[in-house]
Order: C-alpha cells, then structure tokens, then sequence
C-alpha cells in the first residue's frame, strides 16, 4: 500500500512538473538565438578528507565495560561526485570510500548520494535517491558531516518552492533486502533508520522583515519484536515528531529558537517498544559588532527518564514503565550542539539511561586573518531530570575549533577539546566520562574540480 501510495504520488507530480517543462521549453526554443543551443551542463569533481584524532581519557571498547585510557587514528575518506543539469532536470552522485588507515583494505565503499530531480518555473519540484537531508539548524535532520559518514536517505521528496513560501514533502519506506518474508523486520541487519518516514516541512521567509520560520510534522514506522517470538512478535511502532524552528536576524544581531514534541513509541534495547513522550526547546543569541569577532549565548534543554528502561523480563531491581520521556535528537547534525565530543547522544549512558540533557554556552568566534578563523565554546552540562544520590552536573568541556583556508578548494581544520567530568558524569557512562578527559583533532581536506563542460 505504502510503495502503491508513493508510486502514485510521483507519477501524478511527474505529470504535473513535466506538463509545465514542456510547455516552458518550447516557449524557449521559439526566441532562443545561437548562443542557448548549449543547454546541457557536466561537472565532475573530487573531495579527499584526511582525518586524525587523538583521545586521553576513559573510552569504551566494542560497547564493553572494559575502557581504554587512550585512542589515537587517521582515517581517510574519499568521494568522487558527479553533476549533470539542464533546464528542469538536475542529476547528482557520489560515490563514497571511507576506512581507518590500514584496516583491511579499506573495503567501506558505498554510494553515499544518488539522485535526480525534475523541477518548473512554477516552483514545482519531484526529488528521488539517496539524498543528504539538510532542515533549518539541523537539529533533527542534518547530514552531521562531521562524523565522516554522514547521514542520506533513500526517499521521495516532492515540494514547491517560491514568494518565500517552501513546503517539502518527503516520503521513504527502507527493507534489508527483496525478500517479502526475510526483510519485514528492518532492525535486524538494516542500514538505514526507520522502516518508513513520511515528513511535512514548511518555512516562510517574511517580505521586508528579518525573520524566517518553520514547522516541521514527522511520522517514523520504526521495528520492534523478534522473529519467531510469540510473546513479542515483529511488529511497526509509529513515533511523530512536531515542532518549530524560528530565525530572527537584524543587523549584527541574531536570535534563533526551536521546540519539539515527540509522541507516539520508541524503541529501547533495540527490539522492545514504549510509549514516548518526550519534548525539547532551545534558544540562541548572537552579535557580531565586526567582521572579525562575534558572540554567542545559548541554552539548550532535552527532557529526560529518571530510570533506567529494561524489558518486562529484565533486570530485577531496573524500574520497567510505560512512557519513555528522553528525547532524541534523531538524524540531527549532533555534534554541532553539545559539544564536539558528544558525550550524550553519539554514544549512549549505561543500559541505554536517557537523563535527558542542560546544555548551556557560550561562544566567541574570531576571523584575525583572510583565509583564517576559529572559535572557542564553553559547555556547562547536566542532566535534564532528579537522581538519586547524584547531583545534576556533568560536567564542563570547552572546544576550540581553527579553520585556514589556503585556496578554494583546499583547506585545514584542527580542534582541541578538553571534558571535565564530574561522578555523577562517570556513574552514567561507567568511567567513559573520566573525571577528565581530552581531545585533539584535525581535518585536511582538498576538493578540486577535476571537469566541467557544456554542449
């Protein structure tokens, strides 16, 4: 039913938008002198990540409880993307390859977009592939590039864009594999996040006043139960996500603020579902009085359980309850909001604890020189719910960020952040917060374009 649905839905848009085209393009070719007959546009380029890090403090090994006191690794990461358009036709790929150095072979090949995209002059647009989703601050979707990988999705997005109106409607339905009978259950060996998503995103930038906003619906069918388990059989549990996103910018000021509910259920221990609800809010404040230096405030709060979730049949003494009230960011660029670390959210507490998150800071941003720039950020962070016998603290971590840009396509990125923890933070992540901890990092990365033509 859902693929039937989707079918349709992009054969009525295809009608729709290649009607228009259609239309448009023989107005075209009736005034177009000589120099239009060259509609057809190819570029093809590189871009190479060299990528190191090194971290002293508690780290965790495969998900165990056991912890190293030190990591250190290059990595390196290539894509070669191609770029086809004309009028009311674009075409993208980008074939990817990513592996630690030295690690057999570096065999992580995979196509990390692919996609095509018809559009009119009426604004109309039908997108289809694997593409790098980017909304508003990316908060909840974002490519979160910084994790090297990157996030994309396979889906049908189909929208209008003009008079400062955008709407986007984004539909994906995701299987492990062909198979109708091996593949309903998508947890199990799945890539992707969900088994189906359908998203409504609408923004609107004001005429002749700063302030654009958005309102963003998403319906997630995510997977729980075990195959062949009577007690729990496979089934798709339904979460939605609902909220807004504002952004006010007069002059050198800035003024950003989001809040999101999630209800509906969540998955826990992987295969086990329970009914969510969850909620988070956040606001931000920046001024840059010149071109060289700026400020920003900012506060960011993600409620939280004051339990640890286990199964019906888990662990005596862990408390089991119907509603799951930690909030999760999704497919939001994480590392962007709570530290480059990520403590909270790339890695999770013990036994999957979700305390939720407060995450207060503050950030000075300075460009002294062309081509150079950098930033410094303050994190105080703790969690967003009461534990007994814990304080609400964390801890406190500070990131500074370096950027020099030698030419347009080559530049070098370098990082320090130091975390220091507090026991509430080790009781948590079980020493993975260490009383202190540090992190050092840098990113080279060259991305030439090797070819372009027009005929």
């Amino acid at each position: 039913m859902i693929i039937r649905y989707i079918a349709a839905a992009l054969a009525a848009f295809t009608l729709a938008t290649g009607t228009a085209l259609a239309q448009e393009q023989a107005v075209e070719q009736k005034t177009a002198g000589a120099d239009s007959t060259k509609v057809n546009n190819l570029s093809v380029s590189l871009n190479f990540l060299s990528h190191g890090e090194i971290i002293v403090g508690g780290l965790p090994v495969d998900n165990d409880t056991q912890h190293e006191d030190r990591s250190a690794f290059l990595m390196g990461r290539a894509r070669i993307g191609l770029d086809y358009s004309r009028r009311g036709l674009q075409a993208h790929a980008v074939l990817q390859n990513l592996g630690i150095w030295g690690s057999g072979g570096n065999q992580a090949l995979n196509l990390y977009e692919g996609w095509v995209k018809m559009s009119s002059r009426k604004g109309l647009f039908a997108q289809i592939g694997r593409i790098a989703l980017s909304y508003d601050d990316e908060r909840i979707i974002g490519p979160n590039d910084f994790a090297a990988a990157s996030n994309s999705h396979d889906v049908l997005r189909l929208g209008y864009e003009g008079h400062g109106h955008k709407l986007h409607l984004i539909l994906g339905y995701n299987q492990n594999g062909a198979n109708v009978y091996s593949s309903t259950y998508y947890a199990d060996g799945g890539s992707q996040y969900y088994k189906t998503m359908q998203t409504l995103w609408y923004h609107y930038d004001f005429p002749r006043f700063p302030l654009g906003a958005s309102l963003l619906f998403m319906n997630l069918g995510l997977q729980a139960g075990e195959k062949g388990d009577e007690s729990n059989p496979p089934q798709t549990v339904f979460q939605q996500m609902s909220g807004a996103y504002l952004n006010f910018h007069p002059g050198i000021f800035s003024l950003e603020a989001s809040g999101y509910l999630q209800t509906g259920k969540t998955l826990f221990y992987e295969k086990h579902a329970s009914k969510i609800e969850a909620w988070m809010a956040s606001v931000k404040a920046s001024v840059k009085p010149w071109e060289a230096l700026g400020f920003t405030l900012g506060y960011d709060y993600l409620s939280g359980d004051n339990f640890v979730a286990v199964p019906e049949s888990g662990t005596i003494g862990l408390v089991y309850k119907d509603v799951f009230r930690g909030f999760s960011p999704l497919y939001g660029s994480r590392t962007k909001f709570y530290g480059l670390l990520d403590y909270f959210y790339e890695s999770a507490y013990i036994h999957g604890f979700t305390p939720g998150l407060q995450n207060a800071y503050a950030t000075v941003d300075f460009a002294p020189l062309k081509g150079f720039s950098g930033s410094v950020t303050y994190h105080y962070l703790a969690v967003a719910t009461k534990l007994e016998g814990l304080g609400s603290t964390l801890g406190h971590s500070a990131d500074l960020q370096l950027r020099y840009k030698f030419s347009k396509d080559i530049s070098l990125a370098a990082g320090y952040t130091l975390m220091l923890g507090t026991e509430t933070m080790d009781r948590l992540k079980q020493g993975a917060g260490s009383r202190y901890s540090h992190w050092g990092w840098f990113s080279l990365v060259i991305s030439p374009e090797l070819f372009s033509t027009r005929w």
